[in-house]
Order: C-alpha cells, then sequence, then structure tokens
C-alpha cells in the first residue's frame, strides 16, 4: 500500500499543476501561479482563482468519492464489477436536476439543479432503504437499487420525451454526459460537505468489508453489525455519488474500473484499497479532465463521455481476462 501511495500521491500533485496551468489563454507559469497565490486584480486572477482551481478540486473531489464509493460497494457486494450506481442514487440523483432544467428552475435560481440532485439523491436512499428493510442482504439491496434505478431512468426519458421546449432538453442531455467546465468555487463549497461526510462515513468500514470476504456468518461471529454496516455504506455512497452528480452530471466507470486495476497490487483487501482507490480515482478523473481540454480545445467534449470511451473498452478487457483465469 506505501508504494502505491508513493507513487499515486506524487502523479497526482503533479497532474493537479498541469490542470491548474492548461489553458486557451497563452499564459506563462510564474504569472499564473503569482495570480492564483497573490490575487490582485485583473482577468487572470479570476481565470485562475474562479476557472481552473474550482475545476481541479472538483475533478480530485469527484474522482476520489467514486474510486472510494465503488471499492466499498464490490468490497460490500463481494463482487468486481459492482459500481456506486448500483444502488441507483446518480440516476435518481440525474432525474432530479432534470426537473429543475425541464421546470426552468435552474434558471432562476442558480442553486436549484445542484440541490434539486441532491433531494433526488436523498429520495433515492429513503426508498432503497424502505425496500430494502432493516434486515435485507446484499441481493435484496441489488434488486432495490435496480429496481429505483431503471424508474429513475424511465422517468428521465419521460422528461425529454415530453419536453415541449427543445432549448430544455438540449441542456438536460449534454448536462447527464457529465462536465467539469463552467464549474466555480460555489459548485466546490455545495460538493464538500457531503464529500466529506461520505468520506468519514466510507473509510473506517475497511475492517468490516475485510470481515465479510469470509462470508456473512463469519463476520456476524467477529462482532460485524451487518445491518449497520450496510447502513453505513449506502449513506456513505449516497452523499459521495449525490454530490458528485449533483455538481458535475454522470460520470461513469471511474468506481467500477478503479478497483478493478488496483485490486492486484493490494492483494485484494477492502480496508487497503479504500485507500488506494480513492487516490487513483482522483488521479483518473484529473487526468481525463486534463484529456478533454488538450484533444478537442475549440470544442465542449464531455467529461463523461471521454471516461466512458475509455472506461468501457478497459472493463472489456478486464471481463475477458477474468474469464480466461477461471478457464
Amino acid at each position: 500500500m506505501k508504494k502505491i501511495i508513493a507513487v499515486l500521491l506524487p502523479l497526482l500533485f503533479l497532474l493537479c499543476l498541469v490542470s491548474l496551468f492548461i489553458g486557451p489563454a497563452d499564459v506563462s507559469f510564474f504569472a499564473s501561479m503569482k495570480a492564483l497565490i497573490s490575487g490582485g486584480e485583473g482577468p487572470l486572477t479570476l481565470v485562475m482563482r474562479e476557472i481552473r482551481l474550482p475545476r481541479m478540486l472538483l475533478a480530485v473531489m469527484i474522482g476520489a468519492s467514486l474510486g472510494l464509493a465503488g471499492a466499498a460497494m464490490q468490497g460490500y457486494l463481494r463482487n468486481p464489477l459492482a459500481e456506486p450506481g448500483i444502488i441507483g442514487v446518480s440516476s435518481s440523483a440525474a432525474l432530479g436536476a432534470v426537473l429543475t432544467i425541464q421546470t426552468g428552475l435552474s434558471a432562476a435560481f442558480a442553486l436549484a439543479l445542484p440541490l434539486g440532485a441532491l433531494a433526488g439523491a436523498l429520495v433515492a436512499v429513503a426508498l432503497l432503504l424502505a425496500l430494502a428493510g432493516p434486515r435485507g442482504g446484499s441481493i435484496t439491496l441489488i434488486l432495490a437499487g435496480i429496481a429505483i434505478s431503471a424508474i429513475a431512468g424511465a422517468l428521465t426519458s419521460l422528461v425529454l420525451n415530453l419536453s415541449p421546449n427543445p432549448f430544455a432538453a438540449n441542456e438536460i442531455v449534454f448536462w447527464m454526459m457529465g462536465s467539469l467546465a463552467d464549474r466555480s468555487m460555489l459548485h466546490v463549497w455545495i460538493a464538500m460537505p457531503l464529500m466529506v461526510v461520505g468520506w468519514a462515513i466510507l473509510l473506517p468500514l475497511g475492517r468490516g468489508l475485510d470481515a465479510l470476504t469470509l462470508g456473512e456468518d463469519a463476520a456476524a461471529a467477529m462482532g460485524i453489525r451487518l445491518a449497520r454496516l450496510r447502513l453505513m455504506l449506502v449513506v456513505g455512497t449516497a452523499c459521495l455519488v449525490g454530490a458528485g452528480t449533483a455538481v458535475a452530471g454522470a460520470i461513469g466507470f471511474v468506481g467500477l474500473v478503479v478497483p478493478h486495476l488496483l485490486r492486484p497490487l493490494v492483494g485484494g483487501r477492502p480496508s487497503t484499497l479504500l485507500w488506494g482507490s480513492a487516490l487513483g480515482g482522483a488521479v483518473l478523473l484529473v487526468a481525463a479532465d486534463i484529456a478533454v481540454r488538450v484533444a478537442l480545445p475549440g470544442r465542449d467534449l464531455k467529461l463523461g463521455v471521454l471516461t466512458a470511451l475509455v472506461g468501457a473498452p478497459l472493463f472489456l478487457h478486464l471481463i475477458y481476462k477474468t474469464r480466461r483465469d477461471m478457464a
């Protein structure tokens, strides 16, 4: 684990610097650094502090949150194919945001969109806990999450289908692709409290997840309260995924692929994988956001589109490799 941190932490720091100082404006490194640290008047200070810094911070926060949530979900379900969206929170958060766009609330009130997404995530958590029940196992949790995700996806499609405003429909489609462009420090402050709560909930679950590798009966015999573990997992994942979706839209495959890539390096222990996946997710999303700006600087390539284009083939390769190893 120390080797992984020793590699990922400097890499993350380097990528954060690149993210801060890459952009269409032809400005020197020292001038940008001075504007970021010292401030002062002028457009460069505004660009560094209100455009590039929030974008970098959100990439780190959302990437770490998705990586951590993915590792925790895979550890609890003991299924390497699980991902944070399996409990339906991201789909419900997207539905909440879509409704604010369709009703015009997002245009009338700047915070309506992220708050609507957070409200959708909260409703999903309440439904999930009600459907799964206090004693439901992992299969019940998965089925309840799939049902909520399917309902939220169908309602989102219905809103798009019945939308009389083509401009609102266009905005909905582009928002659902996921992006960190045009985000401000206000979005950082909206997402940060919930993400801090989510990190504080999920990171200490390592011991319980390690025990679950032996089975639910063995974990219960070791003193792990499975109902409490499941509740903490659902609430923590909802905080992370809901906050990320609220400010950046749907960004997929990070929570699915990153734990897969790092699992062989940590021996498969969920407690160790939590920290590694958080760092790996941050590295991946910052790198993807840099690639979005470099690949097509004149076009608004969406971050969620890039992560899907890169993540899906990589995931297919991992499935093929797993099947070959089991043969």
